[in-house]
């Protein structure tokens, strides 16, 4: 399972945080694809390697300098937060990729990749990208509110979390305003970007968005729980999906994992960066979150805790049950 991410200026500790809930809860093992800065290259590789023999045998990880194929690079870099529209350019890099899940450096993952791994699955003939929904609520979202350019349903679609099969990537040929043949996904990129940049505000999301409008036979839409944001909670619980099965990918976008607006992302992240490796699940980083969630009750999204706990639980029962009935059943035969 592929897992890639972009990670410029101070995202070195969020990255870092959000792959480490990867390793933690992932059964199959794990390529991880970062785009980082040269400064911070050293930085992962040291980091990553002081990790526990008994994770770092889960996954292997590739570090890539920052590149952009085509249009001017300084261009690309400075467009909304530095370095994310590299993930555009993940089909011409990763030429050996078949697919893979991209992720922003502020995810967390509450169970195990290999279940929204399996969507790629139900992708149907034309689909070749998965994301979800910027918003449920049209009338509060932001793309039907204030957009100036087209975009992807009633809604929008939010690109912290998608899904791609960059082999289906590279054979299509899409869509668009510019010309009527359809262009493949790089000879689109930089005209794309030339005639809608002033029209843009979230950067790479609003050229995905534009992608999809012109070409929606090639989104699968998957729900909520996959992709949720503060705007979920914030204005009232609004993810029926997360209400139902708890979180599976939390997205602390709005710096939630740094400020105190928002003190149940906080806490989730903070538990999972705080845990140590080789404790046990449940005492070090379970009840810590229960005790920590006591302490947000007063918020909105803080008055739904199972909402945060559901999936994190689950997830962590079957990884206890795996260690003891398959590691320790191993090798303890009467």
């Amino acid at each position: 399972m592929h897992l890639a991410v972009v990670a410029c200026g101070d995202r070195l500790e969020e990255t870092l945080i959000m792959l480490k809930s990867a390793v933690l809860f992932s059964n199959r093992r794990l390529c991880f694809h970062i785009f980082a800065e040269d400064s911070l290259k050293p930085e992962f590789e040291t980091k990553l390697k002081e990790w526990p023999s008994s994770y770092t045998k889960k996954f292997e990880s590739n570090i890539y300098p920052i590149t952009f194929s085509v249009g001017n690079a300084q261009e690309w870099k400075k467009l909304f937060k530095p370095c994310a529209a590299q993930r555009l350019f993940l089909p011409v890099i990763l030429k050996d990729v078949d697919s893979l899940l991209y992720v922003d450096t502020d995810v967390l993952f509450l169970r195990p990749i290999d279940d929204i791994w399996h969507l790629l699955g139900e992708f149907n003939s034309t689909q070749l990208a998965a994301m979800a929904p910027e918003h449920e609520i049209p009338k509060i979202g932001w793309y039907s509110r204030f957009a100036r350019h087209p975009y992807y349903g009633t809604t929008g679609l939010n690109s912290g979390v998608m899904l791609m099969n960059l082999t289906r990537i590279r054979s299509a040929r899409f869509k668009n305003s510019l010309i009527p043949g359809g262009l493949t996904w790089e000879e689109m990129l930089y005209p794309l970007y030339q005639k809608y940049k002033n029209y843009i505000t979230w950067g790479d999301q609003d050229l995905l968005n534009i992608i999809f409008y012109f070409n929606p036979e090639c989104l699968y839409v998957f729900p909520c729980q996959w992709n949720y944001r503060p705007d979920h909670c914030m204005y009232g619980s609004n993810c029926r999906g997360a209400e139902e099965e708890g979180v599976s990918i939390l997205h602390g976008n709005r710096g939630v994992y740094h400020d105190d607006k928002q003190p149940t992302f906080k806490a989730l992240y903070e538990v999972i960066r705080d845990f140590p490796f080789e404790d046990n699940l449940f005492q070090s980083l379970y009840y810590p979150l229960q005790s920590r969630f006591l302490d947000t009750v007063h918020t909105l999204c803080g008055r739904i805790p199972q909402v945060f706990l559901k999936q994190i639980e689950k997830t962590m029962k079957k990884v206890y049950e795996n260690h003891v009935i398959v590691y320790l059943g191993a090798n303890h035969r009467y």
